[in-house]
């Protein structure tokens, strides 16, 4: 049995909304467009943070066994890859839809210059990973002191004013 959904509540007004629920409807879903890999078959939806000392990616990954997720870091490309495996499911009564998703998933984030992979951490937490991406010190917003007098050095009214400094990379 093949299911479509519509929504008819509203038509839609742009050429890019048709194409858009053209495509949702052939290809089954919204996230077609978010696909890292081709050998994908969902994939999770992340929140990602950026704090002064971190950058905190958080991905949904509800029913997704700690065992079954990978993280790695090649270079500056982290890859967070997994399986969600369906439960086997005794057949008494016939089966009018099966929505949720199962199979393997791949996300893959280039990290900025400024974090340091040596203290990247990983946390499982009901259905959420959240993965820590500390920021080298070089990359941290420091304060610096700015001295007020004269150039010549005769006049010493030394007043410290701070500045705050933030550096992209």
């Amino acid at each position: 049995m093949f299911v479509t959904t519509r929504n008819y509540t509203r038509e839609p007004a742009t050429l890019s909304d048709r194409i858009q629920r053209v495509l949702n409807e052939t290809l089954g879903g919204l996230d077609w467009q978010y696909r890292d890999s081709a050998a994908a078959s969902w994939v999770p939806a992340v929140d990602i943070f950026e704090e002064a000392g971190a950058i905190r990616i958080a991905a949904e990954i509800p029913g997704v066994s700690p065992s079954d997720i990978k993280i790695s870091l090649e270079g500056n490309l982290l890859t967070i890859h997994g399986t969600k495996q369906q439960e086997a499911e005794e057949k008494t009564e016939r089966v009018h839809r099966y929505e949720r998703t199962y199979g393997t998933f791949e996300r893959s984030f280039t990290l900025p210059a400024s974090v340091e992979p040596k203290d990247i951490k990983a946390n499982y937490d009901q259905g959420v990973l959240t993965i820590t991406l500390p920021k080298s010190e070089r990359a941290k917003p420091r304060q610096i002191a700015v001295q007020v007098g004269s150039d010549n050095g005769d006049e010493t009214s030394s007043r410290n004013v701070e500045v705050t400094e933030k550096r992209n990379q």
